[in-house]
C-alpha cells in the first residue's frame, strides 16, 4: 500500500529538480568551453532534468493541500516560485491557488 506524499516532499523534490537543471547547464557550460560536449548531448540531458523540474512543479500544482496550513504553504511555495523565475500561472495553476479545505468533498471549513 502506497502512502501520500505530502506537500513538503513535493517541494523537497522540486527543489532537487531545480538544483539538477542548474548544475547540468554549469556542467555543459565547462565542458563546451573545452570542446568535450556536442549541442545534441546537452539538449538530451537539459531535457531530461527539465522534464523532471515541469513534473514537480505540475505535482505542487495538482497537490490538494490538506488544511489551512497547507494551503498557506501551497501559496507560498508557488509565490517564491514565481518570484524568482519571473514566471506567470497559466488558468490550471491559478485555480490549483483557488480551491480551499471547504471546496473538496470532506473538506474542513477554512478559518
Amino acid at each position: 500500500m502506497e502512502t501520500a506524499v505530502s506537500l513538503a516532499e513535493l517541494i523537497d523534490r522540486h527543489i532537487a529538480a531545480q538544483l539538477a537543471t542548474a548544475e547540468a547547464v554549469r556542467a555543459w557550460d565547462e565542458r563546451r568551453a573545452t570542446g568535450e560536449v556536442t549541442n545534441v548531448t546537452y539538449a538530451n540531458r537539459l531535457l531530461g532534468v527539465a522534464r523532471d523540474e515541469e513534473a514537480g512543479w505540475l505535482a505542487i500544482v495538482d497537490y490538494r493541500p490538506r488544511g489551512d496550513r497547507e494551503s498557506r504553504l501551497k501559496l507560498t511555495y508557488m509565490a517564491a516560485y514565481l518570484i524568482a523565475t519571473r514566471g506567470t500561472l497559466n488558468a490550471n495553476e491559478v485555480n490549483s491557488i483557488l480551491v480551499t479545505p471547504r471546496d473538496r468533498p470532506g473538506g474542513a471549513p477554512v478559518s
